[in-house]
């Protein structure tokens, strides 16, 4: 693991879209694997606010909420169009379907993308609780594509996104740690203090299911991007 320590979120933005660069230097077809929630925004503003051009490139993202259509304010599609794929646009852009009325189905055909379309460069957060898409603890270092009951935890940190609690999807799909894992090299970002405790467990503690992005010990191309915050209690 490579790890980055910047001042904030915005230098962690920069750092990140640094290595989207050299990435599109090396393969201007490259497969980008894409996040969402607060954590990228900053990755995604500097994006926008760069010179790359990902009309020759594929992205995949790691997650949707299950029950939110696409066009849905609260949904991830809805956020990649806003913060980035409106002035960035991809090739082909990929997201769960939401609103898939046949769930096996879209989890099968989520998969099918996956397996064509190889992950390049994927870029990751990580909760509270240490999970990286919506894999929480507890869940198989081996599965796919899959649909998950969010924890009370996860549901109450997405609260704040929504006019009622009650509001919130309770499931999402979520590409799998499996898949994750097949990623070619991966970009994991933290910043604030509420990160510093997953991100000990994540790095300086053993791999276990409790922490699922400690897995991340065992991929050989990881780059964690890091603030002073988030980094404060690794002990190297």
């Amino acid at each position: 693991m490579k790890i980055i320590v910047v001042k904030d979120d915005k230098q962690g933005g920069q750092a990140a879209c640094e290595l989207f660069k050299k990435e599109l230097e090396q393969k201007n077809d490259a497969v980008f694997g894409l996040a969402t929630g607060s954590t990228p925004i900053s990755t995604y503003e500097a994006l926008v606010h760069s010179n790359l051009d990902f009309n020759n490139s594929i992205s995949v993202n790691l997650d949707e909420y299950v029950g939110l259509s696409s066009d849905h304010p609260q949904s991830y599609n809805y956020y990649m169009q806003e913060h980035l794929f409106r002035y960035k646009p991809f090739r082909e852009s990929y997201l769960p379907n939401g609103g898939a009325t046949d769930e096996e189905r879209e989890i099968s055909r989520y998969n099918a993308i996956l397996e064509k379309n190889p992950i390049d460069l994927q870029l990751l957060g990580i909760g509270r609780n240490g999970h990286i898409g919506f894999n929480e603890p507890g869940t198989d270092f081996d599965l796919k594509t899959h649909k998950v009951e969010l924890t009370e935890s996860t549901i109450a940190a997405n609260a704040r996104f929504f006019n009622n609690s009650q509001d919130v999807p309770r499931y999402a799909y979520s590409m799998g740690i499996g898949s994750i894992l097949k990623s070619k090299k991966i970009i994991l970002e933290a910043f604030g203090n509420s990160k510093a405790e997953a991100i000990k467990n994540m790095i300086e503690g053993p791999v276990t299911q409790e922490c699922p992005a400690s897995v991340l010990q065992r991929h050989p191309n990881v780059t964690v991007i890091l603030d002073e915050e988030a980094a404060q209690k690794l002990k190297k």
